[in-house]
């Protein structure tokens, strides 16, 4: 059988691979951005906002504080890594969202294996849209300065993508990046490269799955589904590998929204399904739709107990957008 060794959730926001100083670039984003999610599912503009809510966070906002807010990330974010290599695993399975990078309009899958032998990153000069703020030096961050490659899981990720077909989950499969120009891996499993894997020469086997683009969109209740599957599919394997598995992103954003938060993490460290699986689609929109990746990895977690929990909350503008940022393992 396939053991699953380790368990890991990673926020990968941009305030990880620039430095606080910068964080105001993301602040000015705020301000400009016409679609902040609320977890009712409206999006609203900044000024919509100040005027629901007024500008509560005055304090919480005072970029004083963003270097040891940081400094807490960076120590977590070391840990993390530090878990991964001790955990000795033969494979990494990564859970992440793909925002137009692999797949695009024509072609979004809710919920895909990549099998391919390699993975090869899509270099960001071909990304539309991107602030002035994302230099190079950022974008190496996320290993999308160039079309870097990276070992796949081949074997095994047939084997899963064989298994989830018999355990009733039509999965998408895919093969191959014919062209990173086009198309190639993104910041949520670039960035586990880069921070967390750094130099260790383990294969990657990603799962990707469409948390940002509706109609298709897959609900609480089915990534906690197919998280459970991926792990049956896994211990019922001939494979001997030990797997460590890693949700990619979140939690909150693009306002931070730290109750809300707070309570996907208790139930995260207590294994509470109950409680993840009854998250309305509403409240997962935009880059709270990440938080379904860190759904589908709990169900794969087992008798596994909770090492290490890191929230923090930032507001990067006084009337609370921001990120709540999250770092946590179970072995």
């Amino acid at each position: 059988m396939a053991r699953i060794v380790l368990g890991i959730g990673s926020s990968h926001s941009p305030l990880l691979v620039l430095g606080s100083a910068q964080w105001e670039f993301r602040a000015q984003d705020d301000r400009r951005n016409k679609g902040l999610n609320t977890l009712d599912g409206r999006f609203v503009s900044y000024d919509e906002l100040v005027a629901e809510r007024g500008e509560p966070y005055a304090k919480e906002n005072d970029p004083a504080g963003f270097p040891a807010l940081a400094a807490r990330a960076e120590a977590a974010l070391d840990r993390l890594a530090a878990q991964l290599r001790a955990a000795r695993p033969d494979v990494v399975l990564v859970v992440g969202d793909d925002q137009g990078e692999l797949f695009d309009g024509d072609n979004f899958p809710a919920i895909a294996v990549y099998r391919g032998a390699e993975l090869v990153m899509k270099p960001s000069e071909h990304l539309k849209g991107m602030p002035p703020w994302a230099d190079a030096t950022f974008w190496a961050g996320y290993r999308m300065d160039l079309p870097h490659r990276y070992p796949g899981a081949p074997e095994l990720a047939l084997e899963l993508v064989e298994g989830l077909i018999r355990e009733g989950v039509d999965i998408a499969s895919c093969n191959g990046v014919s062209d990173p120009a086009r198309h190639g891996f993104g910041h949520a499993f670039g960035f586990v490269i880069e921070r967390l894997m750094k130099d260790l020469q383990v294969p990657m086997l990603p799962v990707l799955l469409n948390t940002y683009f509706p109609p298709n969109t897959p609900t609480a209740r089915r990534c906690h589904e197919v998280g459970r599957k991926i792990a049956a599919v896994l211990a019922s394997s001939a494979n001997s590998a030990r797997v460590a598995v890693v949700a990619s992103g979140g939690l909150s954003h693009f306002l931070c929204e730290e109750a809300f938060d707070r309570r996907i993490v208790a139930a995260m460290r207590s294994h509470d399904a109950a409680t993840l699986c009854a998250i309305p689609q509403q409240a997962m929109l935009s880059g709270s739709s990440e938080i379904r990746n860190w759904i589908m990895v709990s169900a794969m977690l087992g008798d596994l107990r909770c090492e290490q929990c890191e929230y923090i909350p930032v507001y990067r503008t006084p009337a609370g957008t921001g990120i709540g940022l999250a770092f946590m393992s179970w072995c």
